[in-house]
């Protein structure tokens, strides 16, 4: 495409965008300014094998890993070790019953604590259940008798099939145990007294209990803004190294290259949040309208702060290194692996500067629980304010970046004009 003829003015004429013939004219012209800068940024996205591989095939394939990684929802079959110095009849049933169980198998008898840290050492098994000398002796007597879970607590999914099966089959055991010595005669008898207090649990979001409904809502958010952080930095870099050639109007350009990832990524942001998590069957309940409202302020906010982090990023090489150590910082400050109160006010207040942190916390609430766009107002509001924000600071990179293709445009012509003086000055000499 042929090089255009922008205007070395930085921001458009007071009167360019007003109403008649020679408004009209010059606002025709920002529109087609904006449409060339938007056509070359989308060719160059496409011809950039690295944009293009963060851009397209980042946003496409990570999702679908994620889920696939997720899918089973739960552990099965924990392996455990049991080591069991009581050898009664009480102790077996509460082996079988937890090796019976669908979270827990029972894989390796230890004689002793010290064989079966060594099983645990060797990561053949993940906890270790330990049954005293005295453990049906107590019971026998009247007294409290006590099995000791030892997990490995590196694995929270891990630890937590283990333990909450040792703790059921303890509860169903020690019910039974209670209705033996109670000494009641009828059925209800017996049922009131293993349970004076019932209760009923009714999960009310997340039903299956999954790891995956969990936290896959906030992973499949965040991928867009560290992919188009990962796009707009590894561009930034090249066109730092040309001098910024497509920063001929401030307004213009910022607008021209904000369409082009915005029309992308809005297909990208789409397939991530509403195709891959019905294809893997999790928990989907998000009104179509609402997502399209709340997710704009988001996808703007995105491509502002992409453009003003790019800023930060002098090289195409530091893009990666970048995306990769923020990443796990940004999900852990959106508050939804750690809980929001738990977190210090100062990490609070970086939060806060992030488009994620508001896009997971509203879209979690609209995708597992319903919620609609009035359900979700503090976050929508965060997103607006933090769009209105990055668009302003984006505008201020985009001015540096137009200063610098300005002074490299200068430097080029007043050395092009030396030249030309000192052919000049050779051309005489020569005659003579």
């Amino acid at each position: 495409m042929k090089d255009k003829k922008y205007s070395r003015e930085p921001f458009p004429p007071s009167g360019s965008l007003s109403t008649g013939e020679g408004g009209g004219r010059g606002l025709l012209n920002h529109i087609k300014n904006i449409a060339d800068i938007w056509w070359q940024e989308t060719i160059a996205i496409f011809k950039d094998s690295g944009a293009l591989l963060f851009c397209i095939a980042l946003p496409l394939a990570y999702p679908i890993l994620y889920s696939w990684i997720y899918n089973n929802e739960v552990v099965r079959e924990v392996p455990v070790v049991v080591v069991d110095d009581s050898h009664s009849a009480l102790s077996r049933e509460f082996i079988q019953r937890v090796d019976a169980s669908p979270d827990v198998s029972v894989a390796f008898y230890a004689g002793n604590l010290h064989e079966a840290q060594s099983v645990i050492g060797h990561g053949d098994a993940y906890g270790i259940l330990y049954f005293p000398r005295t453990f049906a002796t107590s019971v026998g007597r009247h007294e409290q008798s006590h099995v000791s879970v030892y997990c490995d607590m590196s694995y929270m999914l891990t630890y937590k099939a283990i333990f909450q099966t040792a703790q059921t089959v303890s509860s169903l055991m020690g019910a039974k145990i209670q209705v033996a010595q109670s000494g009641t005669y009828t059925n209800r008898e017996a049922e009131i007294s293993a349970k004076p207090l019932d209760f009923e649990e009714v999960p009310i979001f997340n039903t299956t209990g999954g790891y995956g409904n969990f936290i896959l809502p906030a992973v499949l958010v965040l991928i867009i803004q560290q992919s188009l952080l990962l796009s707009v930095g590894l561009l930034s870099g090249t066109q730092r190294e040309k001098h910024f050639p497509m920063v001929k109007n401030v307004i213009d350009s910022y607008f021209g290259k904000g369409l082009a990832f915005c029309f992308i990524y809005a297909v990208m942001l789409a397939y991530t949040t509403l195709v891959v998590p019905r294809l893997f069957g999790f928990v989907m309940m998000v009104n179509f309208l609402d997502w399209v409202i709340f997710m704009t302020p988001y996808l703007i906010a995105c491509v502002g702060f992409a453009v003003v982090g790019s800023e930060m990023i002098r090289f195409r090489e530091n893009v990666m290194l970048t995306a990769v150590c923020t990443s796990i910082p940004f999900l852990f400050l959106s508050g939804i692996s750690w809980p929001q109160s738990g977190i210090p006010g100062f990490w609070q207040g970086v939060a806060q500067c992030l488009p994620s942190t508001f896009a997971i916390r509203g879209f979690v609430r609209m995708s597992s629980m319903g919620a609609r766009i009035g359900d979700v107002l503090p976050e929508f509001r965060g997103l607006s304010i933090l769009a209105i924000i990055y668009c302003l600071a984006a505008l201020g990179v985009m001015y540096r970046r137009y200063l610098i293709r300005q002074q490299f445009e200068d430097v080029a012509e007043s050395r092009k004009n030396r030249e030309l003086e000192a052919n000049k000055k050779v051309q005489p000499s020569e005659s003579k």
